[in-house]
């Protein structure tokens, strides 16, 4: 694809942030349609679901939330079938969802600056925040979870979407206990005989913090958990893995959790970037042998990373591809979400980290400069060396701005595919989906939600994971708009109407 000629069509601006704000409304309306208003056609080999979840109510009965992380979580599913789709959506009825929507009001704190009416004195000591099951959506052992990095999951009917019940994996997590949002599945762990295993963690912070290692089978059962103190508070939000370590970045941030105490300000807007601390990357072996250390502590210069590709290992190696910022971007008290200045921030870029277990060395260089969030890759290739990766992007080349595109890069080759729903178009996370039966590593297809402002609706665009010249091979308009999510998944079951 002549991605220059793309580029010029459109003005130097690709965006109006009215048309991106339009994504940030809330949908309080649940749906379960067949879509029946399509573009171009699904490939009847596309077979099984994908769910998403995210924040679908940006306010309360009309009472605005401060930050949209703090929007109760809303799945949504859409099921492929005999190249038809249905879609269905359903909030996750948590305890704090429940008690709001009977109130009409904000009952709760949220993490990232949502506070209750009343000002300080409504908000003193009340620690007790919602967990609002909004950030990733996984089936695993049979069970389709909704999760939150601060509390257990939840649990809902794969089929209806319905809430069933919070999930403890047989009380081997306690109540209140932390399961991250952002698991790693291994396609074929070798400690395991080569069967799959998911691993997550769950992070404890204070002034030193606890983080715990979860590694569940394809019944759903945590075999192994591990538990490693690290000095210092952690800001973690996802991790990598390999077929011997797990591997976090420590972000150079600080808490100062007075402000919160007294009701001041929420959790999120009492962590503060610190630019001149490095960022420690910590190794945390799977299955430590006798003698072995119990984590390994690497330094590299400050930034700040929500997001990893993947990582593998190459000899005494380990590489890291990640999505750097120069630095966190923080939450201001009062300040409005929807009137970001995306230029005055520095963008997300991708970043390969070298580490070197031996000499404890890290390099750093610098895969693409383009803004971009949200990577995918073939589901086979994690912990494992790889080829392709998919990934939201900004449609210029410079500067920060929001997603509106999907670039696709070859990291042998270094060649870059690029498609775009500039002007009025914005993208959520991509996944990549393998074709069945495929040898190829890049044969199957991209999904992504793309709002669309002109319609104020959203749609799901498939796109060729190999030849993105194509565009888009099918563009299902929904009958709605989805609000901006988070994260998901795709599983080969189809659970809906047959």
């Amino acid at each position: 694809m002549h991605l220059k000629s793309q580029e010029s069509q459109v003005a130097e601006k690709s965006y109006i942030r009215a048309d991106w704000q339009g994504g940030y409304q809330s949908l309080t309306q649940e749906f379960d349609y067949w879509i029946d208003d399509i573009e171009g056609q699904i490939p009847t080999e596309l077979q099984g679901t994908l769910f998403r979840n995210g924040p679908g109510l940006l306010d309360i009965n009309g009472q605005p939330l401060h930050h949209p992380f703090d929007g109760d979580g809303m799945i949504s599913k859409i099921t492929f079938i005999n190249g038809r789709a249905h879609f269905r959506n359903r909030f996750v009825r948590t305890t704090g969802y429940l008690a709001e929507q009977k109130a009409g009001k904000i009952l709760h704190r949220g993490t990232f600056g949502t506070q209750k009416p009343g000002g300080w004195l409504a908000n003193i000591f009340d620690f007790n925040l919602k967990n609002i099951a909004n950030t990733n959506v996984i089936y695993w052992g049979g069970k389709l979870l909704a999760m939150w990095e601060a509390a257990e999951p939840y649990r809902l009917d794969p089929y209806t979407l319905e809430t069933l019940e919070n999930e403890y994996f047989n009380g081997a997590l306690s109540a209140g206990e932390a399961f991250a949002a952002h698991p790693r599945v291994e396609n074929n762990c070798y400690q395991d005989g080569g069967a799959p295993c998911l691993v997550n963690f769950s992070v404890k912070p204070g002034l030193s913090t606890t983080i715990t290692i979860f590694e569940l089978n394809l019944a759903g059962e945590i075999i192994r958990r591990h538990a490693h103190s690290v000095p210092g508070f952690c800001f973690i939000h996802d991790f990598v893995i390999t077929p011997n370590y797990c591997i976090f970045f420590q972000n150079p941030v600080t808490f100062n959790p007075i402000p919160f105490a007294l009701g001041i300000r929420a959790a999120g807007e009492c962590i503060k970037f610190q630019p001149n601390q490095p960022t420690q990357i910590l190794i945390i072996p799977r299955f430590p042998k006798e003698g072995q250390e119990e984590i390994k502590f690497l330094e590299t210069q400050s930034g700040f990373v929500f997001h990893h590709v993947n990582a593998f290992e190459v000899g005494e190696e380990v590489l890291i591809d990640s999505i750097c910022y120069q630095n966190l971007p923080e939450v201001e008290p009062e300040s409005d979400f929807r009137q970001i200045d995306f230029e005055a921030s520095s963008p997300g870029q991708l970043w390969r980290f070298s580490l070197n277990l031996k000499d404890g060395t890290v390099g750093r260089e610098l895969i693409d400069g383009r803004c971009c969030e949200f990577p995918t890759i073939h589901p086979a290739n994690v912990g494992r060396p790889y080829r392709y990766l998919y990934i939201g992007a900004a449609h210029a080349e410079t500067g920060n701005a929001p997603l509106q595109a999907l670039l696709k890069i070859d990291l042998e080759s270094l060649e870059r595919q690029f498609w775009s729903a500039a002007p009025r178009g914005f993208v959520g996370e991509p996944i990549f989906v393998p074709r069945p039966g495929s040898e190829k590593e890049d044969d199957g297809w991209v999904l992504a939600l793309v709002y669309d402002a002109t319609y104020h609706r959203s749609d799901l665009v498939i796109l060729d994971a190999s030849d993105f010249s194509k565009g888009a091979i099918a563009r299902l308009h929904l009958k709605h708009h989805i609000p901006y999510g988070l994260h998901g998944s795709f599983t080969s079951e189809v659970f809906g109407e047959i």
